[in-house]
């Protein structure tokens, strides 16, 4: 049944509509991303590296700009970025890496649109604020002549599928990752990896939002350097090799013969498809996941918001999982000439074996303590989305009904099969994109106008 519904959703139709909506968002903002890139990147990169003060600023009822994007990454940058390129290059050949860049360009657009729009909607109940596509939905696109009933169908949609994406891929897949890493490294039996983790997890979700802002602030950028750093020590050993990488990325990606004969990758219409659907579990553009945490931040301007959005895309696909790929296609794991692979390793073990070759015995354990890392943080961003989703369905005094479950299910993520675990998760991440990208192209037009508006002042100055 998932596969079936999975070819459905992640298809040529639905691949398509992800595609045509962050086109379109692209177009209809005038190739944001690309025109104002000194902009964007001087507000969030810049702001970072200049240490601005309101970067760590806390509102009344709301997190820091600086907590909410370490929650939208942390959320972000889980095992997709590992074990999901893994997958895609099993699947797809290294010709899904170059979709997976198509994907995150027009996705920045898509991800500015959904952070904009949340905190253009959000409303505070109970002394907090609260985001996401549930509230521009509702008060967004139920606003129009006619669509209101609309607008409230589609918000519970997503609340609800939200709420069971929290339990897919922030949940069993994480979960699943982590205890399958620990086991093939350190023999560590999955029973125990799951009940330990649903222990520590526990006690940050009882804290709410601030308790998982900031314990995404501690971690993320500390787990991003860490792995960057590890994923360039074993691109630079294998330097002589990188051309023939970029090479295989991008004749796979159009499925061209090699000069020795032989298809490059698996032809073109798998690398489209496993590039732009680990593009999109990697970087959760279209789903409408991080509008919830950019719901609330601090931040006062939807457009600076937006930006963060951008910021989040090229952080999670263009940094990391950039350099994951290089990493296992410089490392011999691939025949660079034809695309296939040249070992038997799982998809989980297969970023391990590549950082072996650099650093010896301790290249499966960096990636199971980075595989902890990632999906952890992962997992407590999500707990959060799907708190949020929940409060919005069934009201806040109920929470204590979601988070049990959500527990609950670590366990039982860290002991399912592998392969059940990601078809669950691309089952609900398909779905839940699908009223998401109904209210950004019906309220892209808004998008634009707040940009435009942003730009003119901005431009004044």
């Amino acid at each position: 049944m998932l596969t079936a519904v999975n070819e459905l959703v992640w298809g040529p139709a639905g691949v398509g509509l992800l595609a045509a909506a962050g086109l379109w968002l692209t177009l209809r903002i005038g190739w944001f991303q690309l025109v104002h890139l000194k902009l964007w990147l001087g507000k969030t990169l810049g702001a970072i590296l200049t240490r601005q003060p309101e970067l760590a600023q806390e509102g009344e009822g709301s997190i820091s700009p600086l907590q909410s994007l370490c929650t939208a990454l942390g959320a972000t940058i889980g095992t997709g970025s590992i074990v999901g390129v893994a997958v895609a290059l099993i699947s797809g050949g290294p010709g899904a890496i170059f979709w997976m860049w198509v994907m995150a360009f027009f996705g920045m657009m898509t991800s500015y649109a959904e952070n904009l729009l949340g905190l253009r909607y959000r409303q505070q109940q109970d002394g907090l604020w609260h985001g996401g596509p549930m509230y521009y939905l509702t008060l967004g696109l139920g606003a129009r002549p006619g669509c209101k009933t609309l607008g409230r169908l589609l918000a519970g949609l997503f609340a609800l599928l939200c709420v069971l994406a929290s339990f897919g891929i922030g949940n069993l897949s994480q979960a699943n990752a982590i205890a399958a890493s620990l086991e093939t490294v350190f023999h560590l039996p999955p029973l125990v990896t799951g009940m330990v983790l649903a222990g520590v997890t526990g006690l940050i979700l009882w804290r709410g939002m601030r308790g998982v802002a900031s314990a995404a602030e501690k971690l993320v950028p500390f787990m991003a350097v860490f792995y960057l750093l590890g994923a360039l020590a074993v691109i630079v050993t294998h330097a002589s090799a990188l051309p023939a990488a970029l090479g295989a990325i991008l004749k796979g990606a159009f499925g061209m013969q090699a000069a020795g004969g032989g298809v490059i990758g698996y032809g073109a219409a798998a690398a489209v498809r496993w590039g732009f659907m680990r593009g999109s579990f990697s970087s959760e553009a279209g789903l409408g996941s991080s509008a919830i945490a950019s719901g609330s931040a601090s931040t006062r301007e939807p457009v600076q918001q937006g930006m963060w959005g951008i910021f989040q895309v090229f952080v999670s696909t263009f940094l990391v999982c950039t350099m994951t790929a290089l990493a296992m296609l410089t490392s011999g794991l691939v025949d660079l000439r034809t695309g296939q692979m040249l070992t038997l390793s799982p998809a989980p073990d297969l970023a391990g074996e590549a950082f072996s070759s650099t650093f010896g015995a301790l290249g499966p354990a960096f990636i199971a303590g980075a595989v902890l890392l990632f999906a952890w943080s992962s997992m407590l961003g999500w707990s959060q989305y799907g708190a949020e989703c929940w409060s919005y369905l069934f009201g806040p005094g109920s929470l204590f009904a979601y988070r049990l479950a959500f527990l609950s299910l670590i366990a039982a993520g860290a002991n399912v099969e592998f392969s059940s675990a990601w078809s669950l998760s691309d089952t609900f991440n398909g779905l839940m994109m699908l009223p998401n990208l109904v209210g950004l192209l019906g309220l892209s037009g808004e998008v634009a106008r707040e940009t435009r508006g942003y730009l003119f002042r901005h431009t004044r100055k």
